[in-house]
């Protein structure tokens, strides 16, 4: 393995492929700050709009281990997205002591469309890499993700 520094069989370095990484988590991070304040809600509630989107029905505790704060903290998240008509609560069918979170809004609509502009145009560059090409660099990143944060098996 190359240390540091060292081009790879492709010729680009660790570093290159970090700073590009870094690159655009930074511009992903910058457009959902922008549309934080346009929209004027914090990060927390920001990420569980988008997890929930991604999750409909999710439980609070769910949504709570996503986010990794405590119950209190996200009963108040869900009350102050419930008090701006952005969530609602409703009853799991299967277990009347469990609520369910669903958003009411449309993420592909203003102005909540601006929380997930980022992320479709970067999906829309996607679809032009070869589907294989794309597989191998997202199996890459899982590797290099669980290899950096020390969770490899």
């Amino acid at each position: 393995m190359p240390s540091t520094g060292e081009t790879t069989q492709g010729g680009r370095s660790a570093p290159t492929l970090r700073q590009a990484l870094s690159g655009y988590v930074q511009s992903r991070s910058r457009a959902l700050d922008e549309a934080r304040r346009t929209l004027n809600i914090g990060e927390g509630d920001a990420r569980a709009m988008l997890h929930i989107a991604d999750n409909p029905g999710i439980r609070p505790t769910q949504l709570r281990e996503y986010l990794n704060i405590t119950s209190a903290g996200v009963t108040a998240l869900i009350d102050r997205l419930e008090d701006r008509d952005v969530v609602r609560r409703d009853v799991d069918p299967l277990d009347r002591r469990v609520s369910r979170i669903t958003l009411t809004i449309d993420l592909e609509k203003d102005p909540w469309v601006s929380l997930t502009r980022f992320d479709t145009r970067f999906d829309e560059a996607v679809t032009t890499m070869d589907a294989a090409d794309m597989g191998r660099f997202a199996d890459s990143l899982v590797v290099l993700t669980r290899m950096s944060v020390g969770t490899a098996s």
